[in-house]
Parts: structure tokens; C-alpha cells; sequence
């Protein structure tokens, strides 16, 4: 009975020790740390974050340029549009598991930012704005697609960054495949065989064509920022977004499907 006491003392003080630990660790600035700290672990893959407190709002003046940069976009969930059980139902969106580890995010991304009269435009002029990600479905199907920001016109209602901005518009998703890919059986856009040995070049055959005829296809995808959390003394701002895109054609052989990709963003806005 008298070690009672003592032992809730003990349990009390783990528990807040775990508690701090696992609510601390997303908080964690990266600035702040060294390669040692960062390499093998997954850090470099999270985007900064702000604290709950940050609910400020930045007034943007007509005329003065700016820009946002330092953007990082960490996919957390993404959804694959299946076929429907019966021409009756509509496709719907399935969850998938995210393959790819430490390189599924969006960072350093860039841009101009204008404003005319109640409207915002950003127009996105470059970094690390593609990533190659492969979930995996339920039925064991394995999807890759073409993550990317590339050359993204977002436009968003008023005069200002605040908790309740919006920007929403289309970029272009490359390829998952590059001109010098080559599949299985050698057959490549730019390299390799135009047909695979044994196979007849041409033919009545639509799906023979597609896998002999490579093709360099891009996509179009579209976007959402939704600003959550704004610090006007240092003009970061945080909040999710949500993109739509196609999947991976493996270079014209196969139909592409959509792809939902959801998770958190990060930017910061500066005066040029």
C-alpha cells in the first residue's frame, strides 16, 4: 500500500515524457538540425509546421511584387479512382498505401504572386516540383504516378493571405517515364527496339501498337491550397491541399487513371 503513491508518481511522469515526445517531434524545425541528424531518418520528407497560435493576415498592395517561396507539399493520403462495380455506379475514390518513403514531397517550389483588385494569382516558376511516388491498392495493384506542381496557375478571391485564402488552378504532370526508359522487352521512345523481337511491327492489333509505339505523354492535374495558419512577422503560412492528376500510362500502354493527393503545405511570402 505504501508503494502506491510512488508508483503513480512514476506512471505520471512516463506519461508526460511520451506525451511530449510524440506531440514535439512534427514541430521540429528543420533549420535546426544537421545531416547527422536528418540522414536515413525520413525528416528531410516533413514540412516545416506553425503552431495553432498563428492566425494572422498579410495585406498585399496592387502594384509591389512578390513572391512565395520555400513551398513544401507532403502528400499524406492519396486516392485511386477504381472501376465501378456496375455501369449503374459511379467510380469512387480508394485509398491507397504510399511506396515511396523519404522522397514522396514537394519542396523549395517557388513563384510569382500579382495581385489585381480582389483576386491573387501565383504562377509557379520552379523547384523540386516533381516527385515520382507508387502507392499500393488493396487488391495488391501497384500505381505510379508523376507528383508534381510544374508550371501551376493558382488564383485565389481578395487582397490578402489569411486563414481563409484559397487558391485553386491546373499544372502540368510529366511523364513517369522518360524518353530513354526501356521495358521488358527493349522497346523505348528514343532507344531500344521499335518493337519487341518476335512480334510483328504493325498490326491490326490495338494493344501490339501501344506497347511497340512508344509515346511521351504529359497530363494536366489540378490543385488546391487551403491556408490554415498565417505568422505575418515572418510571412509563413501553412494550411493542406489537395491535387487531382493522372496516373502513370507506362508511355501509352496502358489507360491512365486519377489520382487524389492530399497532405500538408507549407510556404512563405516574400517581398521582391
Amino acid at each position: 500500500m505504501r508503494f502506491r503513491p510512488l508508483l503513480a508518481l512514476v506512471l505520471a511522469l512516463c506519461l508526460t515524457l511520451v506525451t511530449a515526445c510524440s506531440g514535439g517531434a512534427k514541430a521540429v524545425d528543420r533549420a535546426n538540425l544537421t545531416y547527422d541528424d536528418i540522414h536515413n531518418t525520413g525528416l528531410a520528407n516533413n514540412c516545416p509546421t506553425l503552431p495553432d497560435s498563428a492566425r494572422g493576415s498579410i495585406s498585399l498592395d496592387a502594384g509591389t511584387k512578390y513572391q512565395l517561396r520555400e513551398i513544401c507539399l507532403h502528400p499524406n493520403e492519396v486516392f485511386v479512382k477504381g472501376e465501378p462495380a456496375n455501369k449503374r455506379q459511379e467510380a469512387q475514390f480508394v485509398a491507397g498505401r504510399i511506396l515511396t518513403r523519404y522522397t514522396s514531397s514537394l519542396d523549395q517550389v517557388y513563384g510569382d504572386l500579382s495581385v489585381d483588385g480582389d483576386q491573387l494569382t501565383f504562377k509557379e516558376l520552379g523547384g523540386i516540383d516533381f516527385q515520382p511516388i507508387t502507392v499500393l491498392m488493396p487488391g495488391g495493384e501497384e500505381v505510379p504516378f508523376m507528383f508534381s506542381s510544374k508550371e501551376l496557375v493558382a488564383q485565389a478571391d481578395g487582397a490578402a493571405i489569411s486563414t481563409s485564402t484559397d487558391f485553386t488552378g491546373s499544372y502540368r504532370a510529366p511523364s513517369y517515364r522518360t524518353s530513354n526508359f526501356l521495358d521488358p522487352k527493349g522497346r523505348g521512345l528514343t532507344t531500344g527496339y521499335s518493337s519487341a523481337m518476335g512480334l510483328v511491327p504493325v498490326g491490326d492489333d490495338e494493344e501490339l501498337v501501344k506497347e511497340n509505339v512508344k509515346r511521351y505523354i504529359d497530363g494536366t492535374g489540378t490543385m488546391e491550397f487551403s491556408i490554415t495558419k498565417v505568422d505575418p512577422s515572418s510571412g509563413e503560412f501553412a494550411g493542406v491541399f489537395t491535387a487531382v492528376q493522372p496516373s502513370d500510362t507506362d508511355m501509352g500502354g496502358k489507360q491512365a487513371v486519377d489520382v487524389k493527393i492530399s497532405g500538408e503545405l507549407y510556404g512563405r511570402l516574400e517581398q521582391v
